[in-house]
């Protein structure tokens, strides 16, 4: 039960405990200059952290991959067995049971009288308790009145526990709610009545809540209420429950689905379009629940002094329900930084005795504070408190206020140089309630954090002045690019890919995939610059697309990751778009042509019989004749508006299509109709695990990519291009720095050729660089906040040329069965290494476990696999059966691989 402690003092920070879990490597703070405006504080300048790695501990706090630094106000405590999806206090405040996931578990039970982990319960290995599954709800654990069992929300019902008396868990038995036309409950909160002899539920899958007899499971009673129920409040004889989707569909109004409901949507930004309370006459059971209409998402209740608070998450702000007339009194803004309205995600509420309202902002980083009296009279900002990665929960336990915190301090749980992005941490903060004047003094702390300055977002005079630059200084300005390429790839680290260039910061004995598996990519970092301190800010492809087309995780992503069984990508679940909307629909808002290929299309059909050897013969056909594909897909979006922008033919996820084919529909219809100015497109077969084997795929996706610089490179629109190659998320293997480290690529005439460029960079500050290019309003307040790459970039164009470099790696590599028009044969193949012949039948074993998985080329789903196991496969295959995987001193069968009790994030529950 190891614990890292932090507290904060007076400004100092030192760690303390029985062992030092993390690494917090010295760096020198880029200088900040702190101005006061009238909105706060801004900081004047434009890369807010200089070359700091996540990772380091700075004067501002630890530097995450969130574009943040973490530095809370009072203690810290960390968990480290994976992120906090919620939690909740038992009856008598000495204890608090979070339930967590992505380490194998799915519950600790914290003692807070010492503020240390009491027991794990999950099916790791490690746990003190083992329990069958992991799958937890967004909401919850709730204990009874008497705080003698505690209920988990699981996929199908509640794990029921009996609780000890020194405050662990015991005896798991499971409440079963069966699944309604096919969908599953998705349990999330539970309420208690009075006396405890009634458990209420909220069915989140099924769009109802349930009345459950809490000593026979059985159900008693069942109400329809809005879409995706998922907070309860029990207030006198009335049950509130939030609905994150909403109300039902009214006919004719446009809809998307979430989990088989079709919900109220915008088209053009794809977000959802109400949101609702219900509300349940305990007294009158029969009678249908009324509802009350608050703001988007909403998430958490809270009640107290005859008021519900509830935290519209996607609105930002905060709905005061008086409940003697179930009624909103009042709207409480949650957007303390005047040059973004968006993206702040209002997450869990507390009123203390004094009267100070508390309101975690979760992406922020922070808790706002106010002053508040009844529901009628207009609360007063005080100010802000910095915590955390992601705040999600809080409470007052006698006089310290108890935050919760889903990601702590980012992926930082290896205790050596091997980081992966599933080392996820949690962490709980608490302190003491300070004054009106500190909370003012740690507003700034808040601010400088999460870089909101003022003039953030300086507008074009529009007076035809300006000279055109790559990246213009104020929105809207020239730019010398017209044409803007945003590439996105999969599942690859920095050190994976790049740790063998000795000039950049890697580390060689961490390379799976270097220069003769990517000599393209290898080739382009030498001629346009390599970016050794680059970051995925996602953990895995779910969170991933969200950061690459919408600048956000948004907080419903975020807290359903303890399932992903109501969705995994959002792509077909509305629940998952921000209100702002994506990087096309901006661009479309800005007088922008948009195409899209591939990316964050979810609907795919394909010929029967359409193998990845058919596929991989007909781009050769295409290659010599110029004629269209012999197998051709239709793809698809749920978002009208990605539709209207997408190009047929052209594949989502699909390992079971080469992206040497891909490159081949894309070049025909860049030869026939040329570019936009916002070109997304999806090459996914770095992710591996496809017919080929890991290598092979890889050499793939490196010379699809090769081909496209070398296409567009030699056309008459290369002068004013800008090509982005940046990954969905880095969790396929480790990074000696930080496992969020990721390869990145800026190919254009106007990049730094040549350079080592090792600022500080993040899918948000490459976003941020395509809206400055492009003049494209950011979304929400983290690109806002975000620094443009200018440092990329130089005033003096070269208008070299780039060359495709042939595969070394043979494309065919791994197949079972080789393509009627032969086997790839690189003109300058890379040397061959047999298996030696006492690892034949370990190879065999995991050719086998690859055919059983369900992204194995027939039922493609992203991120189905253990993410252990197939990095121990890729690594396997990238070294010829030569080397054990990093850190380890033996090879491993599939299912003898450390971690492979976890199930990968897209796996069936």
């Amino acid at each position: 039960m190891q614990v890292t402690r932090l507290r904060r003092r007076a400004g100092k920070q030192t760690l303390h405990g029985r062992r030092r879990r993390f690494t917090l490597a010295g760096a020198g703070v880029s200088a900040i200059a702190l101005v006061v405006t009238g909105t706060g504080i801004g900081v004047a300048q434009t890369n807010l952290f200089g070359t700091d790695q996540v990772g380091q501990n700075t004067d501002n706090g630890l530097v995450a991959s969130s574009d943040q630094y973490l530095k809370p106000y009072g203690d810290r405590m960390v968990l480290q067995n994976g992120k906090i999806m919620s939690s909740a206090l038992s009856p008598d405040g000495t204890h608090l049971a979070a339930s967590i996931t992505d380490g194998g578990m799915a519950l600790s039970i914290v003692d807070l009288k010492g503020y240390r982990v009491q027991q794990y319960i999950g099916n790791n290995a490690a746990a003190d308790l083992r329990i069958p599954g992991n799958d937890i709800g967004q909401e919850g654990p709730a204990y009874s009145p008497d705080g003698k069992t505690l209920w988990l929300g699981q996929a199908d019902g509640y794990r029921k526990f009996a609780v000890n008396p020194d405050g662990t868990l015991a005896n798991p038995t499971f409440v079963s709610i069966p699944a309604v036309g096919g969908k599953r409950a998705l349990a999330s909160e539970a309420a208690f009545s009075a006396d405890g002899s009634t458990v209420y539920s909220a069915v989140n899958g099924q769009n109802r809540v349930v009345a459950i007899n809490a000593a026979t499971g059985a159900i008693v009673q069942s109400w329809t209420v809005g879409i995706a129920p998922r907070d309860l409040a029990l207030v006198g004889g009335k049950l509130y429950v939030s609905n994150e989707g909403g109300r039902p569909a009214k006919p004719g109004e446009t809809t998307m689905n979430s989990y088989g409901t079709q919900v109220p949507a915008n088209g053009d930004t794809g977000a959802s379009t109400t949101g609702t309370v219900s509300v349940i006459d305990l007294a009158n059971p029969a009678a249908t629940p009324g509802s009350i209409d608050v703001g988007l998402h909403p998430t958490s209740l809270y009640a107290k002094n005859g008021a519900l608070f509830v935290t519209n998450t996607a609105s930002d702000d905060l709905s005061v329900i008086d409940t003697a007339k179930d009624k909103v009194a009042q709207t409480i803004a949650t957007r303390p930084w005047s040059e973004a309205s968006a993206g702040y995600e209002p997450t869990a509420t507390t009123l203390t005795g004094d009267g100070r309202l508390l309101v975690t902002l979760g992406r922020a980083n922070a808790v706002a504070v106010y002053k508040y009296a009844n529901p009628l009279e207009p609360v007063s900002y005080v100010g802000l408190l910095p915590t955390d990665y992601f705040p999600s929960e809080i409470a007052q336990v006698g006089d310290q206020i108890v935050v919760t915190n889903t990601r702590g301090i980012d992926a930082r749980r290896s205790t050596t140089d091997q980081h992966r992005t599933h080392d996820t941490t949690a962490s709980l903060t608490h302190f003491t309630l300070p004054g009106d004047d500190v909370i003012k003094g740690e507003t700034g702390t808040v601010f400088t954090q999460n870089g909101w300055r003022g003039n953030s977002l300086a507008k074009a005079d529009n007076t035809g002045k300006a000279q055109p630059v790559p990246v213009p200084v104020k929105l809207g300005d020239p730019s010398t690019i017209k044409y803007v390429y945003w590439v996105v790839k999969e599942n690859r680290t920095y050190d994976q890919q790049f740790g063998d260039i000795a000039k950049g910061n890697g580390d060689p004995s961490l390379a799976s995939f270097g220069q003769k598996v990517t000599p393209n990519n290898h080739a382009l970092a030498n001629q346009f610059g390599l970016y050794d301190n680059f970051y995925d800010t996602g953990t895995n492809s779910a969170e991933g697309h969200s950061w690459v087309t919408q600048a956000d995780n948004p907080e419903y992503t975020e807290s359903t990751a303890g399932e992903y069984l109501r969705s995994y990508d959002t792509e077909d679940d509305v629940l998952g778009h921000q209100r702002s909307g994506f990087i096309w629909t901006g661009a479309k808002a800005a007088g922008k042509t948009v195409k899209n290929f591939g990316e964050f299309q979810d609907f795919e059909q394909k010929p029967a019989g359409a193998t990845w050897q058919k596929y991989y013969c007909d781009a050769k056909t295409m290659a010599a004749t110029g004629q269209p594909s012999a197998y051709p897909i239709k793809t698809g979006s749920a978002i009208p508006s990605l539709n209207e922008v997408s190009v047929p033919g052209f594949p989502h996820f699909d390992l079971n299509v080469p992206d040497v084919y891909k490159y081949e529909v894309w070049k025909q219809d860049f030869q026939k109709n040329g570019p936009a100015n916002l070109n997304m497109m999806w090459l996914s077969n770095d992710h591996t695990g496809g017919p080929a084997n890991g290598p092979a795929q890889v050499a793939d996706n490196d010379l699809a990519l090769g081909k496209l610089v070398d296409t567009v490179s030699h056309s008459k629109y290369w002068a004013q291009t800008a090509i982005f190659v940046v990954e969905d998320d880095s969790q396929a293997a480790a990074d000696h720095v930080d496992g969020h480290r990721a390869p990145v690529q800026i190919i254009s005439p106007w990049a730094g050729h040549g350079a080592v460029d090792s600022h500080y960079g993040s899918q948000i500050t490459l976003l941020r660089t395509v809206e400055q290019i492009l003049g494209i309003q950011p979304m929400n307040q983290k690109d806002t906040a975000a620094s443009p790459m200018r440092h990329a970039f130089t005033p003096s164009a070269d208008f070299t040329p780039y060359t495709a470099v042939p595969n070394q790696v043979a494309l065919t590599d791994g197949l079972k069965t080789l393509p009627e028009c032969g086997a790839d044969t690189p003109a300058a193949p890379a040397q061959a290494t047999a298996v030696p012949a006492d690892k034949t039948q370990l190879a065999a074993q995991w050719s086998n476990w690859k055919t059983q998985q369900q992204a194995n080329g027939t039922a493609d789903k992203v991120d189905a696999f253990n993410p252990a196991q197939l990095n121990h496969l890729d690594w396997y295959e990238a070294h010829s059966w030569q080397q054990p995987f990093p850190g380890e001193n033996k090879f491993y069968a599939p299912d003898d691989v450390p971690g492979a009790l976890i199930p990968g994030a897209d796996a069936e529950g």
